[in-house]
C-alpha cells in the first residue's frame, strides 16, 4: 500500500500543479484524473475449449489483484461457432488504489520486460483516452512462463477526465508511460 500512497500523493503534489501551469486551469476541477483502468482478453478460441477462459481469469485475477470476470457474447454468429451469452473473453475495471498499483507495476516492471521496447504509441482515442495492445501475458512477473499453455494479449485501456488527446497525453506523459517519438 505504501507503493499506490507514492503514485497518489505524487499526483497531487507534482503531476496536477504541473498540468494546472501547462494547459492554465482556472480551477482544480478542470485538472484531468486517470478514472480506471479496463484490462481486457478477447478469447475468440475459447468456444472450442471452456478451460482457456477460466485459466485466463486465473492469470488476470493474478496480474491485477481483482478478480477477473467472463465477457459473454451478445448474438450468435454461426461462423464462428458462436452462441449468444457464451463465454468469449476476460476483463477487470481497476479503480482508486489497485488502479495506481497496476499504473506502477505496467510501468516499471512489465513495459520494461518487452524485448526490443523502443516505447508505445501515442494514439489516444479523440476524448483522452489511451488503450494500450500487450502481445504476450508473460511480461507480468505473476505468470509463471512454465505453467503457461498458449501466448495470449490484452488491451489495457486508461481512462481519464481529460476533454482532449493533449490533455489526456500530457496525464499519462506525467505518470510516467514511456510514448515512443513523444513531443514536448
Amino acid at each position: 500500500m505504501a507503493n499506490t500512497a507514492r503514485l497518489k500523493q505524487e499526483y497531487t503534489e507534482r503531476i496536477a500543479p504541473a498540468l494546472k501551469e501547462k494547459f492554465g486551469y482556472t480551477s482544480a476541477m478542470q485538472i484531468p484524473v486517470l478514472k480506471k483502468i479496463v484490462i481486457n482478453q478477447g478469447l475468440g478460441i475459447a468456444t472450442a475449449d471452456k478451460k482457456i477462459i477460466e485459466v485466463a481469469m486465473n492469470e488476470l485475477t493474478a496480474i491485477t489483484g481483482q478478480k477477473a470476470v467472463a465477457t459473454v457474447s451478445k448474438k450468435d454468429v454461426a461462423n464462428f461457432k458462436l452462441r449468444k451469452k457464451m463465454p468469449i473473453g476476460v476483463m477487470v475495471t481497476l479503480r482508486r488504489e489497485r488502479m495506481y498499483e497496476f499504473l506502477e507495476k505496467l510501468v516499471k516492471v512489465a513495459l520494461p520486460r518487452i524485448r526490443d521496447f523502443k516505447g508505445i504509441e501515442s494514439k489516444l482515442d479523440g476524448r483522452g483516452n489511451y488503450t494500450l495492445g500487450i502481445q504476450e501475458q508473460i511480461i507480468f512477473p505473476e505468470i509463471n512462463i512454465d505453467a503457461i499453455d498458449r501466448i495470449v494479449g490484452m488491451n489495457i485501456t486508461f481512462v481519464t477526465t481529460a476533454n482532449t488527446d493533449e490533455e489526456g497525453f500530457a496525464l499519462l506523459k506525467e505518470f510516467g508511460l514511456p510514448f515512443k517519438n513523444a513531443k514536448d
